[in-house]
């Protein structure tokens, strides 16, 4: 693998940004291609997680790289750093690509016979697989997911709405409680609980669609 540039310092970002946004078109094109080019190791930090053995990295580090450019184009630098952001777009470029992969694998190889029965009866994979297993790509969404949701928990919340958050639904490894448990526990009514549940609730909500 060949060595990464270093990454931008926040001042040379900045101005990257500006030139792909108000430059002349060749300012554009050239500030985009030095940001994917000092943001390509990030791309292939995140490659490595999903990446297995029988797979070219290549293809994934492509795929990585449609993820920054499109991070590039749209973001907006008054939400912080373009490599948050760029983590998000390039993971959810991995996601769908491995979505669809998986589908067109299950297409072509879930009715192939995989041998035969004592009848002499051909077996297909689809016979004998559980319909119900896990699904591997949603399960590494789902974990993401809800490691970012713990993050916006403990940044956006009040220490008393992370308190009744955290006591309500069980997190951290604690015991689900009733509304009203934590009112006698915080010494207040449950529908002032039920109150600042779905205010927390609703801050919560509306920091993860921000993403």
């Amino acid at each position: 693998m060949e060595t990464f540039q270093k990454p931008l310092t926040q001042e040379e970002e900045a101005e990257y940004i500006r030139l792909l946004r108000d430059g002349s078109p060749e300012e554009a094109e050239q500030a985009q291609k030095t940001l994917v080019e000092r943001n390509l190791r990030l791309v292939v930090h995140i490659v490595k997680k999903y990446q297995s053995a029988d797979e070219d990295i290549e293809d994934f580090i492509s795929i990585g790289c449609i993820g920054l450019i499109k991070a590039i184009r749209t973001f907006d630098e008054k939400k912080g750093r373009l490599a948050t952001y760029a983590c998000r777009c390039i993971e959810n470029e991995l996601l769908m690509f491995l979505r669809g992969k998986k589908k067109s694998s299950r297409e072509v190889s879930l009715f192939e016979p995989i041998g035969q029965d004592k009848e002499g009866n051909e077996i297909h994979l689809v016979d004998v697989i559980e319909q119900n297993q896990p699904d591997i790509v949603e399960n590494m969404e789902l974990t993401g997911n809800i490691k970012r949701l713990f993050t916006l928990i403990d940044a956006n919340l009040t220490e008393r709405e992370r308190q009744i958050i955290i006591m309500r639904y069980g997190l951290y490894g604690n015991r689900e409680v009733t509304q009203n448990e934590i009112g006698e526990k915080l010494g207040i009514s449950r529908s002032y609980v039920s109150r600042i549940e779905k205010k927390a609730l609703s801050k919560l909500r509306e920091k993860f669609e921000q993403g």
